[in-house]
């Protein structure tokens, strides 16, 4: 696992299901349709994506597509990087 999908799980888990259980997340769970985060939560996500991942999020990429699952997040973290 790298790096950055290591961080981006711990900070879920941690932050929104409160647990350190590998196993209460999979790295395809809609965040918004299992209720993980809010609309607060994408914005705390995004903060942490910028200054934990170095990776700036503009406000036309606040879209599910890009930030609704482990899996979608760090796609785009991907495309950011290229």
């Amino acid at each position: 696992m790298d790096e950055k999908k290591i961080a981006l799980r711990k900070f879920v888990l941690e932050n929104y299901l409160f647990t350190e259980d590998e196993g209460a997340l999979k790295d395809d769970d809609s965040f918004l349709d299992n209720g993980i985060l809010d609309s607060m939560g994408v914005l705390e996500l995004i903060s942490f994506l910028e200054e934990e991942l170095s990776t700036s999020v503009e406000g036309d990429e606040v879209t599910p597509d890009n930030l609704d699952s482990i899996n979608k997040v760090l796609a785009f973290i991907e495309t950011r990087s290229h």
